[in-house]
């Protein structure tokens, strides 16, 4: 199969051909279809996780996918063959990754089937940015008429979470560099505050006794707690807990199937919209690794087609 992997720490990812991988008891093999960048996949390819994660070599990236099941291990029952499933893939170690034309993963965490009205390329982008993105709001859980700030809301992530504490009710005051203000507005963002120039001053012109809820999806956690009004709440994607400010709650992304298949109906039904900015196909993931950078919304990468 083709796929795209790192042979070392400090290698640029390539093209390969590694051996098509099979499934164990209760696994199921899927034909990729479609995947995406995320952060985690740009730190996986430089080799940040190097001493907290186990690599793997050849490493093959991507966290997201979606496809279809193209065989079941024993004891798998959840999934047939032909079903189409996303997710994400969630191993203790580095190795099996989905930008590759064969993944496989276990039946009971991490995967769910496609609806209907929900197409492979936008499900292959949704998994890892829309978990976190349910997962910060739901800590931080705003309330009808609360201010929110979100930090990094021009991103995958961000694009989600704006959506979502709109959906909820909350006054979403959305980080945007000149020219991207356009792009958050039209997700539900009321106020834009530029993160190029001076920050707290304009979050404070908006909330003078500061907000009741920040994402920490980008930026200086410490700064952004400084914003936050007696009783807040700040949620972050990036190690900023309670160690760091007592109102602070460090999230780790939980895909687990009930919110993928939240995810997917909200896509599905039109009460949430993926933005993408950039389409590759697999051979051109380095050039999608440095698309990620600076991306309105999420990086594609389309891996097969049938």
């Amino acid at each position: 199969m083709r796929a795209i992997a790192i042979d070392d720490f400090g290698a640029a990812p390539a093209l390969t051909e590694p051996p098509r991988p099979d499934p164990g008891p209760r696994e199921v093999l899927v034909r990729v279809g479609a995947s995406s960048v995320n952060g985690f996949d740009k730190a996986a390819a430089a080799g940040m996780f190097k001493g907290a994660m186990e690599y793997r070599f050849p490493v093959v990236l991507g966290k997201d996918f979606a496809g279809t099941v193209e065989a079941v291990g024993d004891g798998a029952t959840r999934f047939g063959i032909g079903d189409p499933v996303f997710g994400v893939v969630m191993r203790p170690y580095l190795g099996d990754g989905a930008w590759g034309e064969y993944l496989v993963v276990g039946e009971e965490y991490g995967i769910t089937r496609v609806p209907d009205g929900l197409d492979l390329p936008t499900a292959g982008a949704l998994g890892l940015a829309g978990t976190a993105a349910v997962d910060t709001i739901k800590a931080v859980a705003p309330k009808p008429g609360e201010a929110v700030l979100i930090s990094g809301a021009t991103g995958g992530v961000g694009a989600i979470a704006i959506q979502y504490a709109a959906a909820a009710g909350a006054r979403v005051i959305a980080t945007a560099r000149p020219g991207a203000e356009d792009f958050v507005r039209q997700l539900g963002a009321t106020d834009v505050v530029d993160y190029t120039g001076d920050l707290v001053g304009q979050v404070r012109a908006i909330a003078p006794d500061g907000v009741p809820a920040v994402l920490h999806l980008a930026g200086d956690g410490a700064q952004l707690a400084g914003l936050l009004a007696a009783g807040g709440r700040l949620a972050s994607l990036l190690g900023f807990g309670p160690d760091q400010h007592p109102a602070a709650t460090a999230v780790m992304a939980n895909p687990e199937p009930a919110t993928l298949d939240r995810l997917a109906g909200d896509v599905a039904a039109g009460r949430l919209r993926l933005p993408v900015s950039h389409r590759h196909e697999l051979a051109e993931a380095p050039r999608a690794l440095a698309d990620f950078s600076g991306a309105l919304g999420k990086v594609a990468i389309t891996v097969t087609s049938r």
